[in-house]
């Protein structure tokens, strides 16, 4: 057998490290931006409060509710952020730095051959629920705790990669685990799938490729345990299908609990007594969290300022207010993030299915003319996909002339060329970008939009949806929108969660079944296959680089346009993490109000 594995990968770009310890006040060092300069900065909680510690905030996802707390329906940020916080998985990846650790599996073995992982579960953890007053453990038919087992992760992987739940984020799993993809795309049965539990507290998975990142996939929210009791029904629990991770039925067993969440307005977790905390995963030091959900950007940096809410994401639009009050500039952060911000092409759709006008629409944005002039917060223009700093991505030091820049002259005759073959004029064309409702989000695409006229002569018509009808009319076959806006941040540090996860066919951003760029090319498909198994990483970084240039130039599916940095504000009082990965791990904050 293998060695055991606690920690895989820390990432080299990032000069951050979270400090925690169980039961205590920890300070808190990372590197970010303050004031407009570059520093070290430690924060320790002062005096405890005398009442319960609660922090109130916006995530900074714009006004919407909160899609789903399901792990399998589970696919952005704000979901994501809660439903990590109230369950586990089997491996868990500190949000600040992006190294793997322990979960819910204290320890695991490898086969010879890389393809079999022997999971070795903590015993005593339950499950637990809010009853309305406090958390409590959810009990069985014979009213002994029910703890979580290796069956319910087993199921919950499985219910996950089932054709009927029709989760986005199957796919993840289909392209690790043996038998995941055939079941889920409606070819095979359920025994196929290589997760089994041996017995309680054992599970072995089966895995297709021997790649560092398995450990990391298995880990995801998507692979979370999920109760069959409760969603299934049994001799003394009524089914409750879909609406299991509603409140009122809700159950988890991690840090927090869900408390209440009333739809479209607020959503609070809760401490749970019953986490007994890892040297990884401690005790939560607060007691409550909630996020503010009928709020914008604009409005919820009105609440921070009134005092009644303690972070939010700050707005690109009131930067430069924000740093030039001596107040607001020094509870400002700007911190590395390994996200990605992209307009996606529905390249099947009028005038966008030819890649002439798609490259045009490309080359004709100033993406440093943007971020100076709009976005004001040291994010990088993306000349390609996979960000930099992710094991086997390509830099700008490696790879300066990788991918898709700047270039009018040569946008304005792509375009010239095709309007020329179809006997068509600027004005004749038809095209529509959507994005989700946000004052940012909106910012961003007028700015596009007159780049696009000033260099085009387009006339691009914009549209915005609520973000959870925003999530599923870019997934529908037949609504996608030419163009669309969206994000994606890294689930794990590897370019293979970039470019072959969300643009491969059967991808996040690319469904089987249509929807979302709907786009295929078997050499893309052919090199991103080979990238996830090639040994040498130099040799890894050459292949991510040839299918980026595929992606963003060749074919151009996609409009890279910046790589993200995580800008927040924070009071003072507040002891936080600063995520790279766009999803908050509240175990790492404190308050001393």
């Amino acid at each position: 057998m293998r060695t055991k594995l606690f920690s895989l990968i820390s990432l080299l770009m990032m000069a951050s490290l979270v400090l925690a310890a169980c039961g205590q006040a920890t300070p808190v060092v990372q590197t970010v931006i303050v004031g407009g300069e570059v520093q070290v900065v430690t924060a320790t909680p002062g005096p405890a409060p005398a009442g319960p510690k609660v922090v109130r905030g916006h995530f900074g996802a714009g006004a919407g509710d909160v899609p789903t707390l399901d792990p399998a329906l589970s696919t952005d940020t704000s979901s994501v952020s809660i439903v990590n916080s109230t369950t586990i998985g089997l491996t868990w990846m500190n949000e600040a730095d992006a190294t793997l650790h322990p979960g819910m599996a204290e320890t695991w073995d490898i086969s010879d051959d890389g393809l079999t992982y022997t999971f070795h579960l903590r015993q005593g953890i339950p499950w637990v629920r809010w009853d309305g007053e406090q958390v409590v453990e959810v009990m069985d038919c014979e009213g002994a705790v029910r703890n979580v087992t290796a069956h319910d992760f087993e199921y919950g992987i499985k219910r996950a990669v089932a054709p009927e739940t029709a989760s986005d984020y199957a796919y993840v799993i289909g392209f690790a685990v043996r038998g995941a993809n055939e079941y889920n795309a409606g070819e095979g049965s359920v025994d196929d799938v290589a997760v089994k539990a041996i017995d309680d507290y054992t599970l072995e998975v089966g895995f297709l490729e021997d790649v560092a990142y398995n450990i990391n996939i298995i880990g995801l929210w998507t692979a979370h345990a999920t109760p069959k009791w409760i969603i299934e029904g049994d001799d003394c629990t009524d089914a409750r299908g879909d609406r299991w991770s509603e409140p009122g039925f809700n159950q988890s067993y991690g840090p927090f609990a869900l408390k209440e969440w009333v739809h479209d307005s607020y959503i609070t977790i809760t401490k749970s007594p019953f986490w007994p905390g890892t040297p990884e995963i401690p005790q939560p030091a607060l007691d409550e969290v909630t996020h503010m959900l009928a709020l914008d950007e604009a409005a919820a940096l009105a609440e921070y300022e009134a005092g009644n809410l303690d972070f939010v994401s700050a707005p690109s639009a009131e930067m430069q207010r924000i740093q030039a009050d001596p107040v607001l500039s020094q509870e400002l952060r700007i911190a590395p993030s390994l996200c990605t911000y992209y307009y996606g092409f529905n390249t099947q759709a009028p005038f966008v299915d030819d890649v002439r006008v798609r490259r045009a629409l490309s080359m004709a944005l100033n993406r440093q003319s943007l971020i100076d002039n709009v976005l004001q917060a040291g994010q990088q223009p993306a000349q390609w996909f996979a960000r930099p700093g992710l094991v086997a991505a390509p830099t700008m030091d490696t790879h300066p002339d990788l991918g898709i820049e700047y270039d009018p002259e040569a946008a304005a005759a792509e375009l010239q060329a095709y309007l020329d073959e179809k006997g068509l004029t600027a004005a004749d064309l038809d095209i529509t970008l959507m994005f989700n409702t946000s004052a940012g989000h909106q910012r961003i695409a007028e700015a596009i939009q007159q780049m696009w006229r000033d260099t085009l002569g387009l006339t691009v018509n914009l549209t915005n949806q609520e973000w959870q009808v925003f999530l599923d009319t870019i997934r529908d076959p037949v609504a996608t929108p030419q163009i669309y806006r969206l994000g994606w941040c890294l689930d794990y540090p590897d370019a293979n969660n970039f470019t072959r996860e969300v643009f491969a066919k059967g991808g996040s951003a690319n469904p089987r079944e249509g929807g979302g760029i709907n786009w295929l090319n078997e050499e893309f498909e052919g090199i991103v296959v080979e990238a996830a198994t090639e040994r040498d990483e130099a040799a890894r970084v050459e292949l991510y680089a040839q299918a980026e240039e595929i992606l963003v130039d060749t074919d151009a599916a996609i409009i890279p346009i910046y790589w993200y940095t995580n800008v927040t504000l924070t009071k003072p009082y507040v002891t936080r993490s600063y995520p790279v990965s766009g999803h908050n791990e509240f175990t790492q904050w404190d308050t001393s109000k």
